[in-house]
């Protein structure tokens, strides 16, 4: 396969696992965790379920998540072959199929036997790091064959340890938020703070039960607001001549403003079920879409962190000593 068959491959995978995902943010949202009963892989007893609605959602995630895995297993089959020099796709594709294969199997058990919240949320976490883990292969990809158009692509103005850091860093304490908003969902406590931006007409409640959830995810969602403005703040300002990393830190920053109103717009329309579903997803992909841009932002410091003479050395193979 030419590195332009790779791309494709590597955008189908991407958009694939963000069907799967989608799907599993609906069966979340819509509580159609049990449409199929507690039976793995078949629907209620049969192949072919008879339809209900909430059969047919969790019958349609399993088929997504299944061509999920194949387009995984086709793309690392793939990237092994014809790429295997290039160790940054290789992490992309692995944690691609790794982690689409673990949320697959925690999704079978938890339809087998119920677990708990905290499992749960683990669950969606591993998704998300699947998806993340395909938007960055496509993205690598995309600039392998951007490299072709521009030999001085990869001679970009290298980043400070301290913004690397500063991302990675971001970029953690994001996973941490989606897991506390996951398990939100997951207990049930999107109603433990009524109202917004105050919990329950209170700046600080008292802090029980599903309440202190709720509340612990307001407080965890505006940190990392301030702290991705921050971020956003640098990657601006300080890399004038680095436009992919300014792109990268606005759209980071956009994207997590987003997510804040969309918080405040589920709770404007918490009691109207049908329009819920709707925010809530919303919300749900917002956070989606933001881990994955921190994601390769991360990887792309981390990337341009290292002295431009070691990444000639690593990507062309040149020894050190003959480097200039």
């Amino acid at each position: 396969m030419n590195d332009k068959q790779l791309k494709w491959l590597s955008y189908i995978t991407c958009i694939v696992m963000f069907c799967a995902t989608f799907g599993g943010m609906v069966v979340t949202k819509t509580g159609s965790g049990l449409g199929c009963g507690q039976e793995w892989p078949l629907c209620n007893g049969k192949f072919v379920p008879a339809y209900t609605v909430s059969s047919m959602i969790e019958y349609s995630h399993r088929a997504v998540s299944g061509m999920a895995g194949l387009a995984a297993l086709a793309s690392l089959i793939a990237f092994w072959r014809y790429k295997r020099d290039r160790r940054d796709l290789m992490a992309y594709v692995i944690g691609t199929s790794v982690f689409v294969v673990v949320q697959a199997i925690m999704g079978a058990f938890a339809v087998v036997k119920p677990q708990s919240a905290a499992i749960m949320a683990l669950h969606f976490g591993f998704s998300l790091i699947a998806f993340a883990s395909s938007v960055m292969l496509a993205l690598g990809m995309r600039r392998v064959e951007q490299a072709k158009e521009s030999v001085d692509r990869d001679r970009l103005p290298r980043v400070t340890k301290g913004f690397r850091n500063l991302v990675w860093g971001t970029t953690l304490y994001s996973y941490v938020v989606v897991y506390i908003g996951a398990f939100v969902s997951h207990t049930d406590s999107r109603e433990g703070c009524s109202g917004w931006p105050l919990c329950n007409g209170e700046v600080i409640p008292e802090l029980t039960g599903g309440v202190g959830i709720a509340f612990m995810h307001r407080v965890a969602a505006l940190l990392l607001l301030i702290v991705v403005a921050v971020m956003g703040h640098f990657a601006y300002w300080r890399n004038r001549n680095n436009r992919e990393i300014q792109m990268l830190g606005i759209s980071a920053a956009v994207l997590c403003l987003l997510q804040v109103f969309s918080g405040a717009l589920i709770m404007a329309t918490i009691h109207n079920e049908e329009v819920y579903v709707f925010s809530a997803l919303g919300h749900t992909l917002l956070i989606s879409a933001l881990f994955g841009v921190l994601c390769y932002l991360s990887v792309r410091a981390w990337q341009l962190g290292k002295p431009l003479e070691a990444k000639l050395q690593r990507d062309q193979g040149i020894p050190r000593e003959k480097i200039v």
